[in-house]
């Protein structure tokens, strides 16, 4: 395999940072050197001290060469309703959204619509998202066989819902388990592939399907498991009409069996203590999705009482419930919110949490998340004059603390220079889409 060496300023990030300039938290290559082989990063270094002979070198000065970003909480299928009007969570879903998954039954339809999804992805500089697909196995099919022929680090599933939706859209929980085992069986594991089992959310599943969800976990405890968490007054008052034994709405899942280190639970906005203290117990992974929570007026996140409780947690755009592909505006979003919250979110914390503190929440910082030997060769340069009003302000920065928060503030998908995956570069050109489906 040919070797190819990216020049550029090198930000990785080895720990989380524990307050605004901890420069111990990062390493930084003012003239950085990143050798890549076989899809793999092989080697970090100064420029000046990296052999080039023999090698491609593809030189990005004065941009800043970063680990790709990472999504942890996005639905692929609701690309086509992202920015419609709806008062709130409920009613979102009910007008809207589960009509909208019902044209995955459509042929074609799921292809159309993965091809859509990665080139978004790819163009906001994001290289791996966890996404609910829809009911249908072939909304599975389509995702998974798009994202190996790009060769993406990508983990999904079949949304499981066997009752309060549309007929269409519902399974049983037999079916639910059938499918979503024979789907584990075909893509876990293949290419770069992991599986996600997707419950929707307590509103959706009866105790037989939830059960049914815990026993693929026990059968499969390589895949993770996502679903969604207390994420609004609305929703939390109707699962505890459904779940009336149940200690709380944590307590549901609790209950089942669904919460450890691999489970996903997106939002975690109105935790009482007692759940806050379960979540800690069990390593589930409170999932902060600040522009869906603003947009669906949903709740503020608190981070700072789940930290001190010991929570991990995730960040994610929550597409299509969310405003913005872009990870540098869900971070941007979520500076908002810890503000309203008085909580602090610095440069540093931000870019750490779309990036290394996101794979440490998928348990994958072994392979994504920060630029290393033996680390996939997943990767983004950004400018952060990409656009006239961000280079005049660039004028007067002289921090790399100072660039991020102008990346994170006003940076978008013309930020990205270029997007690698595995080594090869794959940032889709800008275009409108042919309409489809």
């Amino acid at each position: 395999m040919s070797r190819t060496i990216l020049r550029g300023r090198v930000l990785t990030f080895v720990s989380e940072p524990q307050g605004r300039d901890d420069v111990g938290s990062y390493r930084y290559l003012e003239d950085g050197a990143v050798t890549i082989e076989d899809g793999k990063v092989l080697a970090v270094d100064d420029y000046a001290m990296r052999p080039v002979e023999g090698a491609i070198v593809i030189d990005h000065r004065p941009h800043l060469i970063m680990p790709g970003f990472i999504d942890c909480h996005v639905h692929y299928v609701q690309m086509q309703v992202i920015g419609t009007y709806a008062a709130n969570l409920l009613e979102w879903l009910n007008d809207h959204t589960f009509i909208e998954e019902q044209r995955f039954a459509q042929q074609g339809h799921a292809g159309y619509i993965a091809d859509k999804f990665f080139d978004e992805m790819l163009r906001q500089g994001t290289t791996t998202a966890v996404a609910y697909c829809s009911v249908h196995p072939a909304s599975v099919d389509a995702f998974f066989a798009e994202a190996n022929r790009r060769n993406l680090l990508m983990i999904a599933g079949k949304v499981m819902m066997d009752r309060n939706a549309p007929e269409a859209l519902l399974d049983t929980a037999q079916r639910g388990y059938d499918e979503t085992t024979a789907l584990i069986a075909r893509w876990q594991g293949t290419g770069r592939s992991h599986y996600a089992i997707s419950p929707r959310f307590a509103l959706t599943s009866t105790p037989e399907q939830l059960e049914a969800a815990a026993t693929l976990m026990r059968e499969h405890p390589d895949c993770y498991l996502q679903t969604h968490l207390s994420e609004n007054d609305a929703e939390i008052a109707y699962a505890m009409e459904l779940f009336p034994d149940a200690k709380d709405y944590t307590g549901i899942y609790e209950d089942f069996g669904l919460l450890g280190p691999k489970s996903l639970m997106g939002h975690s906005i109105h935790l009482s203590h007692r759940e806050t203290a379960v979540m800690a117990e069990t390593g589930a992974v409170a999932v902060f999705c600040p522009t869906s929570n603003l947009f669906l007026g949903s709740g503020l996140f608190d981070r700072d009482r789940l930290r001190l409780a010991g929570v991990t947690i995730a960040v994610a755009s929550d597409i299509g419930g969310g405003t913005s592909y872009s990870m540098l505006k869900t971070l941007d979003e979520a500076y908002k919110v810890l503000q309203l919250r008085h909580q602090r979110l610095t440069p540093l914390n931000s870019f750490y949490m779309m990036t290394l503190g996101n794979a440490r929440a998928l348990g994958l910082e072994g392979r994504i998340g920060s630029i290393a030997p033996g680390h996939d060769a997943d990767l983004v340069v950004l400018d952060a004059s990409a656009t006239p009003g961000m280079a005049l302000r660039m004028e007067t920065i002289d921090s790399l603390s100072d660039e991020l928060f102008l990346l994170q503030t006003l940076g978008d998908d013309r930020s990205v220079v270029e997007t690698y995956v595995a080594g090869t570069a794959c940032k889709p050109s800008s275009g409108h889409a042919r309409r489809g489906g």
